[in-house]
């Protein structure tokens, strides 16, 4: 037995080793068959590799059907702070992962849209996971950004488009440039897309997808890195001890080292050759190696595309090279660059196979496939995790301020805008939003030709207007551009200058009742008229007050009478306030005609109160009175029974009205008082009418301080009341502190439009101080001639202040000048208002106070004349 084992252990030995070199030979085989059958082993790996990425692709898309769209809109006052949009970035970098467990990495992303495609500057958008609208919805910016759930975009297909994927070059671990807040780090991207056209169909869009940092692929990368660092490391020190290698032989093996070493090389000294310690590589710190991948926190990874298309050959590729120039304002020693290559003047990128279809694929489905090199921390995305702030200056588009055309009832001229790219436009606001205007500036800035241009274009559209100027030069200015036949049945003026030897005047009734006015309303709006103008209250003037308003009514039922029985000519004026207050016979009649149109208060008063008045009680009512009637065109103009003009009837049928009063004295003051009373009175009459039926109509004032200063209440009440009415007024002044209170205070406040032109700091500082000294005093102060700011409500957003050239009439509308037809034009503007020659207005005025007294007589009843001539009381 015991001789058999060691033959048992040769058999058994020589059995394994047998197995070994089986195995070993069938290695060698399988490896010798793979060799020459590389094919099939590639195609297997191919193939595995198709299914894997099939899958993938199927549940990334499946993944990437449920996502969500905001749209971020910042207003003017939007100013973050580096902290706050840090947060932001911390959201999108937590709301990229809310998505299934089974989603691929390529659909864990957040993706910010920068799109501009002429209809607004630069829409801001963030699309992500479903799950994670919540937190992305909650912004820490505050109540400065509108958050609002925003529709798929569908593109209308282009004619030319191209396509760019940005990378990250330069070195791995180095950060872009820190960018500052102000000015705004999106003003490059904005600058970019500042002239795109949108009936040319230009299109911008820029696609920022935020990924959180693989774990593993970030160790894989610093392990990368660290090795990397080492290795130059050594070769550093290699290097260095080549060369102190190199540099010891080269000091010995010179004259100098050889005769040093021969006075040297005594016995015993022991000298030799030198020896040469190599240095030691440096120790390798990882926060050296790694820069900005040495921490995990807030490390993403980003992938950034753009798309440029336009219907118009080399527009695209034109707008391409200006967002790469945009985004080098990034750039440091890291910088976005294109990806692909370049051979001689072709370029093989995203445009170009075989990198175009995975381009679109991740651009449709919103896919984050970013290059290996594109990570980033959060601070250093600082410029693109907000929208455009109050330190970004935004261009005004055609979609945030419509092109004026010329004829177009809901467009309203405001100037002339100079755009980024230096082409002009005729710019307009819609006259339903037009509520009121002011206009400021020095004398000669172009607000009154700014203001007529406006108008002229309003009546050319089919508009109906009033315009009040003092001095009346904007009559003569716009008469050769309002020359058309389809114009003049509209056109009115009434001129109370008096100029010429033999004047041709119209004709105003304030007292009239031929065109159906409420008594009490006309009653109410001379007396109104009259407390303006001459300062008049409660308090200061109350018998006064009371005085003019028992002897207005009493004349207004005079009137009424007249009309009722088919005799306008015999109605009373103004003027016979006089009489009426002096002359006992006149005001027996007068009395006795109208008693039973007269309530019972107001017979008691001239009963009982009248009788008790000393004659200079009056004397406060008459004199302005006297004043109006000294002038005789003022007298010719409120002397008519049955005057032509009639503002409520001009409101209704468009008319367009000049209205020139002539001066700014105290006499013309309480003229003008007169007329704007009765504006107010006319459109508040408007209340008789269904909303939907009342025709707009746009009152211009030129002057703002000559008129208020003779009606200020009058004037603010305006600006407060009017627009319900659809009667919108607007105004212009060379100072806003020299207006009262009341209109300055109404004007700012409820002003649609806010225009200034040049002048001095201090005045054009209450304007300014409106926009939060933004342009400031001093830049406008300095602007040229005919150049505004203004600002404007569109859409129910404000616009501006941008800074706008005022229209030129002969410029703007040269094209509708028609000088030849100016003489026939006043013509039809004096016989539209009833205008006749002074001297015949002023025999009628004379002798209106007998036809009224005719009247009175013979319609008072004889009981009550008997009655009243027979008691003193009344005389």
């Amino acid at each position: 037995m015991d001789s058999a084992a060691p033959h048992l252990t040769s058999r058994a030995d020589e059995t394994a080793a047998g197995q070994v070199l089986g195995l070993l030979t069938g290695l060698i085989d399988t490896v010798d068959w793979l060799y020459h059958h590389w094919y099939l082993l590639a195609l297997a790996i191919a193939t595995c590799w198709g299914v894997g990425e099939l899958v993938v692709r199927r549940l990334a898309e499946r993944a990437s059907a449920e996502r969500m769209a905001l749209e971020l809109i910042s207003n003017r006052h939007f100013d973050p702070g580096l902290e706050e949009i840090f947060r932001r970035g911390v959201q999108l970098a937590r709301a990229s992962t809310a998505m299934p467990w089974w989603a691929p990495r390529r659909a864990k992303t957040v993706q910010i849209r920068l799109r501009a495609d002429g209809s607004t500057p630069l829409r801001y958008r963030v699309e992500g996971p479903v799950g994670g609208e919540r937190l992305l919805s909650i912004t820490p910016f505050g109540p400065d950004i509108t958050v609002n759930r925003a529709r798929p975009i569908v593109d209308e297909p282009r004619t030319h488009t191209v396509r760019a994927e940005f990378i990250l070059r330069g070195k791995l671990i180095s950060p872009l440039r820190e960018v500052p807040l102000a000015p705004d780090p999106l003003q490059p991207l904005v600058d970019a897309v500042s002239d795109l056209r949108a009936e040319l169909g230009d299109l911008a869009e820029i696609r920022l997808d935020i990924q959180r940092a693989p774990k593993w692929a970030l160790r894989a990368r610093r392990l990368q890195l660290m090795s990397a660092a080492r290795r130059s490391e050594r070769r550093e020190a290699q290097r260095a001890a080549h060369w102190l290698r190199q540099d010891a032989s080269g000091i010995e093996d010179s004259w100098g080292g050889q005769l040093q070493q021969l006075l040297s090389d005594r016995p015993g000294s022991g000298a030799g050759r030198r020896l040469v310690m190599p240095p030691v590589p440096r120790r390798v710190e990882p926060t050296e190696a790694l820069g900005k991948l040495a921490e995990d926190d807030h490390l993403v990874r980003v992938q950034l595309l753009v798309m440029c298309a336009s219907n118009i050959e080399g527009r695209a590729q034109a707008r391409l090279s200006q967002l790469q120039a945009a985004l080098d304002v990034f750039g440091g020693r890291s910088r976005w660059s294109l990806r692909g290559w370049r051979l001689g003047p072709w370029r093989i990128g995203a445009d170009h196979w075989p990198t175009r279809r995975g381009f679109e694929r991740r651009w449709n489905l919103g896919h984050c496939q970013p290059p290996r090199a594109n990570w980033v921390r959060l601070e250093e995305l600082t410029g693109l995790l907000k929208p455009p702030t109050v330190n970004c200056r935004l261009p005004v588009l055609a979609g945030d301020l419509p092109t004026f055309q010329f004829g177009d009832p809901e467009l309203l001229l405001q100037g002339i805008y100079r755009g980024p790219d230096g082409r002009q436009r005729l710019v307009a606001t819609y006259a339903e939003e037009t509520l009121f205007e002011v206009g400021t500036g020095k004398a000669g800035g172009g607000k009154t030709e700014r203001a007529l241009a406006q108008a002229i274009a309003w009546a050319h559209a089919g508009g109906g207007l009033v315009f009040v100027d003092p001095h009346r030069d904007s009559w003569p200015r716009s008469l050769p551009f309002l020359a058309h036949d389809h114009l003049m049945p509209r056109i009115a003026l009434v001129d109370l200058n008096g100029l010429g030897p033999n004047p041709q005047v119209s004709s105003w009734n304030p007292l009239g009742m031929h065109h159906g006015q409420a008594a009490h309303e006309v009653v109410e709006a001379i007396t109104d008229a009259y407390a303006s103008a001459l300062a008049w209250d409660d308090a200061t003037a109350p018998r006064a007050l009371t005085i003019l308003t028992a002897t207005l009514t009493v004349l207004v039922a005079v009137n009424e009478a007249a009309c009722q029985a088919g005799r306008p000519e015999d109605q009373a004026t103004i003027f016979h306030v006089r009489a009426l207050l002096t002359d006992a016979a006149f005001r027996t009649a007068a009395l006795a005609a109208v008693a039973d149109r007269l309530d019972e208060e107001t017979r008691a008063w001239w009963k009982v109160v009248f009788p008790t008045l000393p004659p200079d009680a009056f004397a406060v009512v008459l004199n302005p009175l006297a004043r109006l009637a000294a002038n005789p065109v003022t007298r010719a103009f409120l002397g008519q029974p049955a005057g032509v003009y009639n503002i409520r009837a001009a409101m209704d049928s468009r008319m367009i009205v000049w209205v020139c009063p002539g001066g700014n004295g105290p006499t013309d003051r309480l003229l003008t008082a007169l007329l704007a009373r009765d504006l107010l009175r006319a459109a508040r009459s408007r209340r008789d009418t269904p909303e939907h039926r009342r025709v707009p109509f746009r009152p211009y004032f030129d002057e703002l301080i000559t008129l208020t200063g003779a009606a200020p209440e009058t004037i603010a009440a305006m600006f407060e009341d009017l627009r319900k009415y659809r009667c919108h007024v607007h105004g212009m002044t060379q100072l806003l502190s020299r207006l009262p209170t009341p209109v300055r205070l109404s004007l700012v406040q409820n002003a649609s439009t806010l225009a200034t032109t040049a002048g001095s700091t201090s005045a054009i500082a209450p304007i300014t101080a409106e926009w939060g000294d933004n342009p400031s005093p001093d830049r406008v102060a300095t602007m040229e001639r005919f150049e505004h700011f203004v600002s404007m409500n569109v859409r129910g957003h404000r616009v501006g202040p941008i800074q706008l050239r005022g229209p030129h009439l002969d410029d703007v509308f040269a094209a509708q000048a028609r000088p030849n037809n100016v003489p026939a034009l006043e013509r039809a503007a004096q016989a539209n208002a009833g205008a006749l020659p002074l001297d015949h207005l002023t025999a009628r005025a004379a002798g209106q106070l007998g036809r009224v007294t005719a009247f009175l007589t013979a319609h008072t009843p004889a009981g009550a004349a008997v009655h009243l001539s027979k008691d003193n009381e009344w005389n």
